[in-house]
């Protein structure tokens, strides 16, 4: 088998409203929100950039330019904190060099699969990995992230990958699910033949309990099958639905991400997530285990 094209570019839907956390995002996107101190776009951009992606499509909405800007170089900040002898290191993997960044726009909000579709032109020809920032991968202690082993898996099998997670049954119907089938031999993550996909199944439906969990790996000819996609779950063109098109005609696997993942897109999520990775900061772990058993007693 001919090596596979590398991925270079990831698309990174981000026009959501973040209804959700109301007030908070009334003015700042969700995407914002830090983790400790760290926004959520942040570590999805580093876990893609760990992955050797060199370009980010951010497909945005209105009131979202500020996650751009937190990729800008910020003159005044650091200049002030250069003055002062401040460590100027917190900021560097907030520095996008020209053409790192490129932002796309999603007027109408129509679904996850019109925000990829969005993207289109900038994505061409290549194959491209897609970030969903509320689902926050968090590889194990001294292990690699999850796109990582996804384009690690990608480079043996080609095709289109799909990251999974195993929930349990009656969780279902909140995500999409996929049909698996057979195991597949790897040198790294655990890797499986995806045979269907379907969205937002009842759970008396689902094929398994095995779901999407936030990152894909797709070949450019799901964008055509986007053109035409009709309205699915929700009334909105579903990414899940186009992808179920493409299984058949190109190969189509499912890696199992060894590590954690906080679904940040919930309120509980991310003060789980938060708590979490604060508890396995050198710098604080120790204080934030006696604060919370503080609080507990």
């Amino acid at each position: 088998m001919n090596s596979p094209k590398p991925i270079k570019k990831a698309v990174f839907p981000v026009a959501g409203l973040g209804t959700r956390f109301l007030p908070a995002t009334k003015a700042i996107p969700k995407e914002l929100l830090p983790i400790v101190d760290r926004p959520l776009i942040q570590y999805a951009v580093d876990e893609a950039r760990e992955a050797g992606i060199e370009q980010m499509i951010f497909v945005t909405g209105r009131g979202k330019t500020a996650i751009v800007e937190h990729f800008d170089v910020a003159y005044e900040l650091e200049d002030t904190m250069s003055e002062r002898g401040k460590d100027m290191g917190v900021l560097d993997a907030t520095r996008a060099t020209p053409g790192d960044i490129i932002t796309v726009r999603q007027q109408v909000p129509m679904g996850l699969g019109h925000a990829i579709w969005c993207a289109r032109a900038i994505v061409g020809d290549e194959p491209f990995a897609i970030f969903l920032p509320d689902e926050l991968m968090i590889g194990k202690k001294g292990g690699t992230g999850c796109m990582k082993q996804m384009v690690q898996a990608y480079n043996e099998v080609g095709g289109n990958l799909i990251s999974v997670l195993e929930v349990p049954m009656e969780e279902v119907s909140s995500y999409g699910v996929i049909k698996p089938g057979a195991d597949v031999a790897s040198s790294g993550a655990a890797l499986t033949e995806v045979t269907g996909l379907v969205e937002k199944p009842p759970v008396a439906e689902a094929p398994s309990n095995k779901i999407v969990s936030g990152r894909y790996i797709l070949q450019p000819e799901v964008m055509r099958t986007l053109e035409t996609q009709g309205k699915g779950a929700g009334g909105e063109i579903q990414l899940t639905d186009a992808m179920a098109k493409m299984i058949g005609d190109q190969p189509f696997h499912a890696v199992t991400f060894d590590g954690n993942r906080y679904d940040c897109g919930n309120k509980l999520g991310f003060v789980e997530a938060t708590l979490a990775l604060a508890l396995e900061r050198e710098d604080m772990g120790a204080d934030v285990r006696a604060m919370a058993e503080r609080l507990l007693k």
